[in-house]
């Protein structure tokens, strides 16, 4: 039988679904906010944090930062456990949501997010992918107040409505999407090869065309800065939703900026950080961790700054031209090399490290021609 919801204008946007499943408020599937940590905490406690910019539309989280208590921004306080699935209630356009389905030690979460932990008529695989249904995105959306900031309370959060088929079904929906999430991936990873193919292709292209007479030069030649930058006075806790853009790895790939989860800064922070403001056409690269060597044109024009995990180069355009240094940058010769580096060093990339990168310098007409080829 099918129970259609146009006959109950409570429920009409759901639209038509089976009779014996229930249409339940979140706060009757889950408890919310359980558990916080206590202000009296020892100082020297260490916590591993998760913010909203942490996590992306995918579900994905992309680094958790460990702190001393002490030094842990006053909104990192919600306790997480395995099972817990965490949605942003600020910035709710990010769609910042993930289930926390790994084994967790003093995991906490900002308290940006509202941590829903899944009573026994629920469990925790079905829960994410049900609050990440279209329908319940729209109504957090629809119940969300501010214009640049947008929230919802995790009160109203927990009085909107899901869609709770019996336990046995929730497995089986759950397999179901895990097996088609599967075969998109294989999809995607073998579009990732080609396009992979693509580059090296290019990059032999690349090659082929430096001239045999091009110069051979350092990078501190070519340029007239190389640096990184600072974290801010106050970490994490200054940053706002407008501003100075304020870019940190996570922001800086290959294919581009993204700006998706950008944080921004004050004028007065910035101002305070003259050092690292970015110019358009400066050429940034990540200095640490993962991202180690993704780099790519500052091609904004706008006011922006970077943390300490991101080098600014600023080319002599009459030497070497952004992007021609951007491509020698990805290529497999330097990438090589800050791999060798890297594995040398848990520090990273260092200017010095940088300034020396060997680079082939053909005329600013030939690097032209090969940008545009």
């Amino acid at each position: 039988m099918i129970a259609t919801a146009i006959e109950n204008t409570k429920t009409a946007w759901l639209g038509e679904f089976p009779e014996h499943w229930q249409v339940l408020r979140i706060k009757n599937i889950v408890t919310v906010n359980d558990e916080a940590l206590s202000e009296k905490t020892d100082e020297d406690f260490v916590v591993k944090y998760i913010d909203i910019g942490n996590v992306n539309s995918d579900g994905e989280i992309n680094e958790i930062q460990e702190f001393k208590f002490v030094d842990t921004p006053s909104r990192g306080r919600r306790i997480l456990k395995k099972g817990d699935v965490i949605i942003s209630t600020v910035r709710t356009y990010l769609k910042a949501i993930t289930q926390i389905d790994f084994d967790v030690e003093n995991h906490i979460a900002s308290t940006g997010f509202a941590v829903l932990r899944p009573k026994e008529n629920v469990t925790s695989d079905f829960l994410f992918y049900a609050v990440k249904a279209k329908y319940l995105i729209d109504s957090i959306m629809a119940n969300s107040f501010g214009v640049s900031y947008p929230a919802i309370n995790s009160s109203t959060l927990a009085t909107l409505q899901v869609l709770i088929p019996p336990v046995s079904e929730q497995t089986a929906i759950v397999q179901y999407i895990k097996a088609q999430e599967e075969k998109i991936n294989m999809f995607i990873q073998k579009k990732q090869r080609f396009i992979e193919l693509l580059k090296e292709q290019r990059l032999s292209i690349i090659n082929d065309k430096l001239q045999i007479n091009a110069k051979k030069m350092r990078l501190k030649y070519c340029v007239t800065k190389v640096g990184s930058g600072v974290t801010p006075r106050g970490g994490a806790e200054v940053y706002q939703d407008e501003g100075i853009i304020f870019l940190r790895s996570q922001n800086v790939h290959n294919d581009g900026l993204k700006l998706e989860t950008v944080s921004y800064i004050s004028e007065e922070i910035n101002s305070e950080m003259k050092g690292s403001e970015v110019q358009f056409n400066d050429v940034l690269i990540n200095v640490t961790g993962a991202s180690i060597g993704r780099c790519f044109v500052f091609d904004i024009n706008a006011a922006a700054n970077v943390n300490q995990h991101v080098c600014i180069m600023r080319p002599i355009q009459d030497v070497i031209g952004s992007e021609f240094l951007m491509l020698q940058l990805q290529s497999e010769k330097i990438q090589t090399i800050i791999n060798m580096v890297e594995g040398a060093s848990r520090e990273g990339l260092t200017n010095k490290d940088i300034k020396n990168f060997p680079l082939i310098v053909p005329s600013p007409v030939e690097q032209k021609q090969i940008v545009e080829h």
